[in-house]
């Protein structure tokens, strides 16, 4: 396969990963702005990520399914639309004022994210040398890093400045108020119809390019099965590893606008700029560390990165003032290379089991649904949110034994390790 054909297919599969990310790093600017328009617990606001990541569990294997018996192509632009058609589901959800509504139309968008994510990731690292795919995910991905830099700055502007001062609202009658904050939802259409529209476009755009076909390495069968693919050892791990690690991630960007305004004591609106810097780390921390990766295994480059987190969510946890912010912010800068890490070497070697440990892989994704519920638990039964830091500390430590020993490739009759990655 060679580089002139595999370029502008790479582009395209890139523009994947920044147009998910986006959608992703909208959610903690939702979840502050309908924990207020609809008077939430924090644990009801989680609810956010819930619909998301529930999501990724139930369309992880028909994603696999469909990926298989109609291709990757298919697989895409299947998923660009659906995601479009959850995009536009937020004008009547805004019209309706219903938060019910608001978390269908996060669950038909999270369907279209996870046939996506299950289609670009093993595409991304297999367009070219088997030997750089790692490094190739990493750079993709980047770009998911570039998505969350922008989305807290664009929807902060767009979304959060347009609320009611807590003076206005306590001026109101009790039926004022209530609709007045229900009103507020409304300012979430203007965002997320450009985004369906962009979809929209992407996807004809998908429509009429020619992607090139991931040749199979000889001696290629068909898989059994996903219970044959858990019989990788390194994949279970993975998917271990990629459950918690989702997780704390989700816990970290989803929470850090009701985490910074308690800890430092900042505005809504202020706490944006410093989720853009937390996206700003994460796309750094992307590139900085495909960049090691020339120079050191990318699994002891994990478990360092990991290691520290560990330390940096103890620091979250006891720490005050503005320090928690910048804590948070290397956590994010740490946590960069830890996706697309922990997906490269989860689905290493499998051969005729990728697409089903990819599914896999994707599926393990609700760990960003039931770890966060978690946090949110913690915060409100002992009255401060950054208690919620030590569920993030836990899972940084399942994502550095992954690094240190689960990634392992275990060699066997059914198992031999080859030099592709599909």
């Amino acid at each position: 396969m060679t580089k002139n054909k595999t370029l502008f297919p790479f582009i395209l599969i890139t523009s994947l990963f920044f147009l998910w990310g986006f959608a992703h790093n909208l959610d903690p600017i939702l979840i502050p702005h309908l924990k207020k328009s609809f008077t939430l617990t924090t644990v009801q606001a989680t609810l956010v990520d819930s619909a998301v990541f529930i999501a990724y569990f139930l369309m992880a294997l028909p994603a696999g399914f469909i990926m298989k018996k109609y291709g990757y192509k298919t697989g895409i632009i299947t998923g660009l639309l659906i995601f479009a058609f959850g995009s536009y589901l937020f004008i009547p959800a805004a019209n309706t004022q219903q938060y019910t509504f608001f978390l269908v139309a996060l669950f038909i968008i999270a369907c279209g994210l996870t046939i996506l994510e299950t289609a670009a990731n093993p595409y991304a690292s297999s367009l070219g040398d088997p030997a750089t795919s790692t490094q190739r995910l990493n750079f993709a991905q980047s770009f998911n890093g570039l998505a969350a830099t922008l989305a807290p700055i664009i929807g902060g502007h767009i979304i959060l400045t347009k609320g009611y001062t807590p003076a206005q609202l306590s001026a109101m009658t009790d039926q004022g108020r209530k609709l007045a904050l229900a009103a507020e939802a409304s300012s979430v259409k203007t965002p997320y119809f450009i985004l369906g529209s962009v979809l929209v476009f992407i996807a004809i755009l998908f429509a009429f390019t020619r992607l090139p076909r991931i040749q199979q390495h000889e001696g290629y069968t068909a898989s059994k099965n996903i219970f044959h693919a858990l019989k990788h050892r390194h994949l279970a791990w993975g998917v271990a590893a990629q459950f918690f690690y989702v997780g704390a991630q989700v816990c970290v960007f989803s929470l850090f606008i009701l985490y910074a305004t308690k800890s430092a004591r900042l505005t809504e609106v202020q706490t944006t700029y410093y989720l853009s810097l937390c996206g700003a780390a994460f796309l750094i921390g992307r590139f900085i560390g495909t960049f090691l990766m020339r120079y050191y295994s990318s699994a002891v480059l994990l478990a360092v990165y990991a290691g520290i987190n560990i330390l940096l969510s103890a620091i979250a946890i006891f720490g005050h003032g503005m320090i928690t912010v910048y804590t948070v912010i290397g956590i994010c800068f740490f946590m960069s290379i830890m996706f697309p890490t922990i997906f490269a070497l989860g689905i290493k070697d499998l051969k005729a089991d990728t697409e089903f440990g990819s599914s896999l892989i994707i599926m393990s994704i609700v760990g960003g649904a039931v770890l966060p519920r978690i946090f949110g638990y913690i915060s409100d039964v002992t009255g401060n949110i950054q208690n919620g830091y030590v569920v993030p500390l836990v899972c940084f430590a399942v994502v550095a034994l992954f690094g240190l020993k689960g990634h392992r490739v275990k060699v066997g009759p059914e198992n031999v390790p080859v030099s592709t990655i599909l």
